[in-house]
């Protein structure tokens, strides 16, 4: 699966929309059931509009009514590895399993697998809300 997961995310990264930085960034998350759902960057001129990969996935993933994340994958055209923002760490976390996890892969391939919950220590969820 990580194979499969690892080449629509290298596939939605040649999508991306980033003429201000030229950095693309293709995701590919696995819910629970096993669905895929992959993602682009989509930068606007307006910085602080620009939508994540990881965020573009997250909305086909919710769109097709799924909302539990097990795995992510995430490629660059960076020269290194490239993890999520903080807040797509966030976002992920709205929808994470408790053992989710996010394989980064820079651009000769090589893997770095993490725990969301490694990338994000004491965070703040639905668990900490008294509902």
């Amino acid at each position: 699966m990580l194979t499969q997961m690892y080449a629509l995310a290298l596939t939605a990264s040649k999508q991306a929309y980033s003429p201000y930085s030229h950095f693309k960034v293709g995701v590919c998350l696995e819910t629970t059931s096993g669905q895929l759902f992959s993602g682009c960057n989509i930068e606007n001129v307006s910085y602080s509009l620009t939508l994540c990969a990881e965020s573009v996935a997250i909305a086909a993933m919710i769109i097709a009514g799924e909302q539990a994340i097990q795995r992510l994958v995430i490629v660059s055209s960076g020269i290194d590895f490239c993890s999520p923002c903080g807040a797509c760490r966030q976002r992920l976390l709205e929808f994470a399993t408790d053992t989710m996890e996010i394989h980064l892969f820079n651009p000769a391939g090589d893997c770095r697998k993490h725990l969301l919950s490694d990338l994000l220590p004491y965070s703040f969820s639905k668990k900490d809300l008294a509902i």
